[in-house]
């Protein structure tokens, strides 16, 4: 039986793939210097980027929890996938064939994950193949009516399961999967009369993950004697987790990105509107509320670290939509980006309007967005009657509590004004019940709210590992020198270049920590221009002192910036060089000083003669 993927391999699929393809599937990353991008760590919540990718080096770090590695240990981190897992989904990225060595079990394609992503990718072809049946009328007539053509259908994979008890379920058993695998996976389900197809009679929507893989699946009730669920989604499994997945987010990631905007919509049809509308940015949850996985989510793709950014979120006008307006309302401060809400006229969602009035109408609802806060003020100043004092303050002191989250000053005083005129209140009694809103915010719980998230932020993010860092080296001029110098050979060797590098290594380091990762350089100079350099430098030192190489090779070189790298990388090697050839003039000094020996003289003149060539040309270089 096939066992483990020969070495080589795994080390040609490394070489092929360039990180920041796969990084970039699930964060927004932006240049941060030459080499190197930056973007929202995917592993921690945070609002300032601090996690950097260097596809030069193929590896990238989180400068604030302190994760970081090459391609195979982002996705085994991300994704949860098995070291043979991620080497296998990126060799299937490139069209690479691997080659598996006897002895150490079969390729992970037989297990668990991957088992399930392909259940799911033959049950989408099989859907998808049935929706053209004459049986498969009802669901056409359905898209037909909602304004979805059959150009619309294929564009979003949108498909139809057969009313048969166990007709995908035969199907996929004919393609090789298991009873065990389907179930896992969602697509059949266990009763008294056995297994049978989880999905029936019903359109199906696939639902896929951010590299596009298909990992679940919404269902539509079509049929008056289907007494389930209007929408019956695929259960949690061990690749769908419906709070962290939005439905259209491989469709819309890239011009979320570009345009610095998303679009919150609430149903399948909604997004498949919205796009056919020119709005590509639009996304659903599945089955669930707007809740705080899927801001993580946005934000990491959005690219979330200032306030240019737009989130608008789409809500019916009845109860259920105000009630998921409150919802997201209630996590709007965990955005840096400014929160809107957009409404159709007539409380029409997107799909509707674009069926009524054309696709200019649902163009025209996103650009008519209004800001969370005066939505949300408007929302509770509707509840009361405004033709009487008492309506007029308890409007007043009920919107009072919103403006007081605002974070910014002058937006908090601009939307108490709004709040006064909307309720028709006095707009010193306004401010005053602002301010008192405040103080019981802080009474309540001993902090303001703000300070209260941050903490709630604070205690899920993963505690930096153990070991020495950066944040953790000495600042002074020396050990900054021996830092920068370590940098550049680890992300510039060839721009350093062999000659340089190797006087480099002769050069006694005063920070022990840095010395370690000197020595390991030492030992792999002659593979200085091979690819796989750091991957090398981290397996030759022990391994507490991985993160540390792993940091010195995707942190930013301060003189990066000028984009003249060559230069700077010789010239920091060039001073570390230069202060070990000072400390070797000092040492032959003093060794002068105490020699009377006219042959010592001599021996010691010539060799501070060569010093001093060695550092002329050091700066002439």
């Amino acid at each position: 039986m096939a066992g483990r993927i020969r070495q080589s391999d795994i080390e040609e699929v490394k070489a092929r793939t360039n990180i920041a393809d796969i990084v970039g599937d699930y964060v927004s990353l932006k240049s941060a210097g030459v080499g190197a991008l930056k973007g929202l760590c995917p592993f921690h919540d945070e609002k300032s980027p601090s996690f950097q990718v260097r596809p030069g080096v193929g590896r990238y770090h989180c400068f604030g929890c302190g994760e970081g590695g090459d391609v195979y240990e982002f996705l085994q981190k991300l994704d949860h996938v098995s070291f043979t897992e991620a080497v296998e989904r990126l060799a299937a990225r490139i069209g690479f064939s691997l080659h598996y060595e006897d002895g150490g079990g079969g390729p992970s394609e037989h297990g668990n994950r991957a088992r399930i992503l392909a259940a799911n990718g033959a049950a989408e072809e099989f859907f998808r193949s049935k929706l053209g049946a004459p049986e498969a009328e009802i669901g056409r007539r359905f898209l037909g009516e909602r304004g979805f053509d059959s150009h619309a259908a294929a564009q979003f994979g949108v498909g139809f399961a057969p009313k048969s008890w166990d007709e995908l379920t035969k199907h996929l058993r004919s393609k090789g999967f298991t009873v065990e695998e389907l179930t896992t996976a969602g697509l059949v389900s266990q009763g008294d009369r056995g297994v049978y197809d989880r999905f029936r009679g019903r359109l199906i929507w696939p639902i896929r993950d951010l590299t596009g893989q298909t990992i679940g699946f919404g269902a539509r009730r079509l049929l008056d004697d289907d007494k389930g669920p209007k929408y019956l989604n695929t259960p949690e499994t061990p690749v769908y987790k419906k709070a962290q997945v939005l439905y259209g987010l491989d469709l819309a990631k890239r011009d979320v990105s570009k345009l610095d905007q998303v679009v919150v919509v609430e149903g399948y049809t909604d997004v498949m509107a919205c796009h056919l509308a020119g709005i590509t940015t639009a996304v659903a949850t599945c089955g669930t509320a707007f809740g705080i996985d899927h801001i993580k989510v946005i934000r990491r793709v959005m690219g979330d670290d200032n306030s240019t950014g737009s989130v608008i979120f789409t809500f019916d006008p009845d109860a259920a939509g105000q009630k998921a307006a409150a919802r997201a309302f209630g996590e709007e401060q965990r955005f840096s980006a400014q929160t809107y809400v957009a409404v159709g006229p007539d409380g029409l969602d997107p799909c509707d309007l674009r069926l009524e009035k054309g696709d200019d109408a649902v163009r025209r609802m996103i650009d008519a967005k209004k800001p969370m806060f005066e939505f949300m003020i408007r929302q509770v100043v509707d509840r009361y009657d405004l033709n009487t004092v008492e309506g007029r303050t308890a409007a007043m002191r009920g919107g009072a509590p919103i403006v007081a989250t605002i974070r910014d000053p002058a937006s908090q005083n601009g939307y108490a004004r709004e709040l006064a005129r909307l309720s028709g209140a006095d707009l010193q009694d306004t401010l005053r019940a602002v301010q008192a809103a405040r103080r019981g915010e802080r009474q309540s719980g001993g902090q303001p709210q703000q300070q209260n998230r941050q903490q709630s932020q604070a205690q899920t993010q993963p505690e930096i590992r153990a070991g020495a860092g950066l944040s953790d080296l000495p600042n002074d001029p020396v050990s900054r020198t021996e830092r920068e110098t370590l940098m550049v050979l680890l992300q510039f060797p060839g721009e350093v270049g062999a000659e340089r590098a190797a006087r480099v290594v002769q050069v006694p380091f005063s920070n022990p920590s840095l010395g370690v990762v000197k020595d390991a350089i030492a030992t792999q100079l002659p593979t200085l221009s091979e690819p796989g350099w750091v991957d090398r430098i981290t397996a030759e030192v022990p391994a507490p002192f991985a993160p540390l190489v792993n940091e010195l090779s995707v942190a930013s070189v301060p003189q990066a910036q000028t984009g003249d790298i060559t230069a700077y990388a010789r010239s920091v090697a060039g001073a570390l060089i230069e202060r070990d050839l000072l400390r070797e003039k000092a040492e032959l000094q003093l060794r002068l000083r105490r020699s009377d020996d006219p042959e010592a003289v001599r021996t010691i003149g010539r060799a501070m003669m060569t010093i001093e060539a060695e550092r002329r040309k050091l700066r002439e270089e």
